[in-house]
């Protein structure tokens, strides 16, 4: 075996050191982050880098796929309650920390980076499909009704932390993580996510038309 096939080999060392050059720019910003200084920054030529990588996204996509690739402890204790709020303080460890910031730069790279794009979405749609088993728990508890609709009660849990992270920058605190997990469970139970409920008529109508209605035809006798 060469020196080049061994394992461990150039590559790896090369890949290793990229990724962890990376890893170290992203807390200064990523409107900061170039190949450029990747590359100073791990001893590498950066023609290696756009080869391996093509592009900046796709150094970041590969740190992303590292956490990815991660086995997730979803919560299984028995009480959906519980179970969500476990789950929402994961969520809420992951916004915090690295994955956040990768997803951060992503995000921003999405609008003209199509492949940006394609990583963030894989990357929520592996992490929305573990999650989906806290419900689908409950459910083959007898917690929730049969049917209910696990990916959106999911993404209903998670959307406010991407709102925090991407949209309005405020702190996601663990206080934050327990209120949306006592929401989401309270929007389960009510039914919101059971198909079988149908849609409900918005509160303070009537379901026949009043007297007045116009086009109604008057009674002359009265």
């Amino acid at each position: 075996m060469s020196a080049g096939q061994r394992p461990g080999g150039r590559s790896a060392r090369v890949r290793a050191a990229v990724l962890t050059a990376a890893r170290g720019l992203l807390v200064d910003g990523y409107a900061e982050l170039t190949v450029e200084r990747i590359a100073q920054a791990a001893g590498v030529n950066k023609t290696s880098v756009y080869r391996r990588w093509t592009d900046l996204e796709g150094v970041l996509g590969d740190l992303l796929s590292e956490y990815a690739s991660e086995v997730v402890p979803i919560p299984d204790t028995g009480e959906l309650d519980t179970d969500l709020e476990e789950l929402a303080l994961l969520i809420r460890r992951g916004m915090t920390g690295e994955p956040g910031d990768l997803i951060t730069a992503l995000a921003a790279a999405a609008p003209r980076n199509p492949r940006a794009a394609q990583i963030v979405r894989s990357f929520f749609a592996e992490r929305f499909g573990l999650a989906e088993a806290v419900v689908n728990h409950a459910v083959a508890r007898g917690d929730l009704p049969q049917g209910t609709d696990a990916r959106a009660a999911i993404e209903l849990l998670g959307a406010p932390f991407f709102l925090r992270l991407l949209v309005v920058n405020e702190p996601i605190d663990e206080e934050f993580a327990q209120r949306i997990a006592a929401a989401a469970a309270a929007a389960l139970r009510s039914g919101v996510f059971d198909p079988a409920r149908g849609p409900r008529p918005a509160t303070g109508t009537s379901a026949a038309p009043p007297a007045s209605c116009p086009g109604r035809q008057s009674d002359p006798s009265r």
